[in-house]
């Protein structure tokens, strides 16, 4: 949620920043109301000290004996606009709590307007493979091997989900082991989450309102949901907590399914298992402090980049516009893995900075050591990592013209064998 404060400094410059993420708003109406909330708080504010200095005048005026009538009826009125004006403030309140909660957060600076097509690559790992062969898509390969059962998925839960099944299955569970003994070792704390959230954990992650219909809901009553990633559930573990400054930043990860309502197209970009409605994932997030935020940014980006070199695909990583930025998020870079067989990278790691849009949703806040008052923390997040692309880029760019993959390295140790055959 962004502070009123920003917004009253400079409302034509955030009016850009929300434009440059592809919101238009005119904040005219939003500081009216909020001034008008301030004239009340301090019409409130002046009439308990009348309120004040009559009841002193009443008690002195029955001791000698006085008539208080007139005082008391004065009371009775300042009462009445007092709880006028509390009712008016609560109204006032509401409307500026709503349009605040709207907003998605600012982009950062340096972070350029548009859509993906104004992304910017800025480093590239590694050379695309280049095969002596005919190569295979990973759906096929998949079959061929016997590694997912697309059809068995489509029958036990309809489009969209798939069966791991004999190797492939081993050959998921080594890459989640693989990235887990990875965030252990780097000293992130390892967390199994709940699966259902209520609403408010939503609303912190700045999913809700905006994405209120894309999630998967208990039942019709909608206050419970299953997580579309494991940050939803992280961001949320300090909500109403004041932190030790000592203590960040403040390192979580979490493997969770993702359940997600966005749906696998018919797009041939879209296929096997590029984008489903289930899907394991590695989540790390971080709270930290506001002015060492984006070291952590970068601590976060290199890990996500030293697993899938590791793992020793080809990658690139680019720098996300603003509006391909999540709605959440103020600056974001993507980690994604080349598809041969699509001719596009495909991203398998997000990096972000939410600065304090979060925190202030969550009320996240530490104690300075110095001041002793509060600020908010930052909260960044960072995919570590989803495996839906990345086993169908390891099909893909390690495939041998016999059909067979070799498996990486990094993964022997949970799936002994050099090929899956």
């Amino acid at each position: 949620m962004i502070d009123i404060k920003q917004i009253q400094s400079d409302p034509i410059g955030m009016s850009k920043k929300m434009a440059d993420k592809g919101v238009t708003i005119d904040f005219t109406e939003l500081l009216e109301k909020n001034a008008e909330k301030n004239r009340l708080i301090a019409e409130i504010d002046a009439l308990r000290n009348r309120r004040k200095t009559l009841s002193k005048k009443i008690g002195i005026a029955i001791k000698n004996g006085n008539p208080v009538d007139a005082m008391q009826d004065e009371v009775s009125e300042v009462n009445a606009k007092i709880k006028e004006n509390e009712l008016l403030i609560e109204e006032v309140a509401n409307y500026i709590q709503t349009v605040l909660l709207e907003l998605p957060n600012p982009p950062a600076d340096g972070v350029v307007a548009g859509g993906k097509e104004n992304n910017q690559v800025v480093k590239v790992y590694g050379e695309k493979p280049i095969f002596d062969f005919t190569p295979k898509n990973h759906v096929d390969l998949a079959e061929s091997l016997d590694l997912i059962d697309y059809k068995r998925g489509v029958k036990l839960s309809g489009s969209g989900y798939w069966c791991y099944t004999r190797v492939g299955a081993m050959l998921e569970w080594a890459l989640l082991n693989y990235f887990i003994e990875n965030h252990i070792a780097d000293g992130y704390e390892m967390l199994f989450l709940p699966h259902i959230l209520n609403q408010e954990c939503g609303l912190v992650a700045g999913q809700f309102p905006k994405f209120f219909d894309e999630v998967y809901y208990l039942d019709n009553t909608r206050d419970k949901f299953i997580l579309p990633t494991a940050e939803t559930a992280l961001v949320n573990l300090h909500r109403d907590e004041i932190l030790s400054e000592n203590d960040l930043p403040r390192r979580y990860f979490a493997f969770t399914p993702c359940y997600r309502k966005e749906a696998g197209s018919s797009r041939a970009e879209e296929r096997g298992m590029i984008r489903g409605h289930q899907f394991n994932k590695v989540e790390l997030v971080q709270y930290a402090h506001p002015d060492h935020s984006m070291e952590s940014l970068e601590e976060m980006l290199n890990k996500a980049e030293k697993l899938v070199s590791g793992l020793g695909l080809h990658y690139r990583v680019s720098k996300l516009a603003a509006q391909d930025c999540s709605w959440a998020m103020a600056t974001t870079f993507d980690v994604e893995v080349w598809i041969p067989s699509m001719g596009i990278y495909k991203e398998v790691s997000s990096v972000s900075n939410a600065f304090d849009y979060q925190a202030r949703r969550g009320n996240v806040r530490f104690r300075d050591d110095v001041t002793g008052k509060t600020r908010f923390v930052h909260t960044l997040n960072a995919s570590g990592l989803a495996t839906s692309r990345i086993f169908p880029a390891i099909l893909e760019q390690f495939q041998q013209e016999d059909g067979s993959v070799k498996v990486p390295d990094v993964l022997k140790k949970w799936l002994p064998i050099n090929y899956i055959k």
